[in-house]
C-alpha cells in the first residue's frame, strides 16, 4: 500500500515539473517574438505597440496611443495581439427589392415551402385589414 502511495507522489511531482517546463517554454517563445512594432497586451490589460526594449533592465516601452508612452516590466507583457481579420460580407439575407418576395403568376421561381397557404390579398384588402375596417364593434 505504501509503495502505491510513493508511486502516486512521484507521478504527481513529475506532472508538476512537466507543467512548469511547458509554461517556461511558452513564455520563452513569447519573449523571443517581442520586438519594436509588435502589438501586445500586458497582464493588467493595457494594449500598446512596443517602441523600445531594454534587455539589461528588463523594461519595455509601449506606445499606448500616439504620443503616450508607458514603461513596463518585460514579464508584464503577456500576449501578442494578432490583427483581427474582418469577415467577408455575406450576401444580404433580404433582397433590395420586394419583387423576389412575392410569387408571380407565370414563371414563379418560389417553391412550395415559400408560397403562402392563403391567396395573396389586393392592396385595398391590405389597407382595410390594417386599418381595422370591416370589424364589428365590441
Amino acid at each position: 500500500m505504501s509503495i502505491l502511495l510513493f508511486v502516486m507522489l512521484g507521478v504527481f511531482i513529475f506532472m508538476m515539473f512537466r507543467r512548469n517546463k511547458k509554461t517556461q517554454q511558452q513564455q520563452a517563445e513569447l519573449q523571443s517574438k517581442f520586438g519594436p512594432g509588435v502589438e501586445v497586451m500586458t497582464s493588467f490589460g493595457l494594449f500598446g505597440r512596443i517602441v523600445d526594449m531594454d534587455e539589461a533592465e528588463n523594461k519595455v516601452i509601449l506606445e499606448l496611443s500616439p504620443g503616450n508612452l508607458a514603461t513596463v516590466h518585460r514579464q508584464a507583457v503577456t500576449k501578442i495581439v494578432e490583427p483581427a481579420v474582418a469577415p467577408e460580407p455575406a450576401a444580404p439575407a433580404v433582397p433590395d427589392d420586394a419583387s423576389s418576395l412575392t410569387a408571380t403568376e407565370t414563371g414563379s421561381t418560389a417553391t412550395a415551402a415559400e408560397t403562402p397557404a392563403t391567396p395573396a390579398e389586393t392592396p385595398d384588402e391590405t389597407l382595410k385589414r390594417l386599418n381595422g375596417e370591416g370589424k364589428k364593434d365590441s
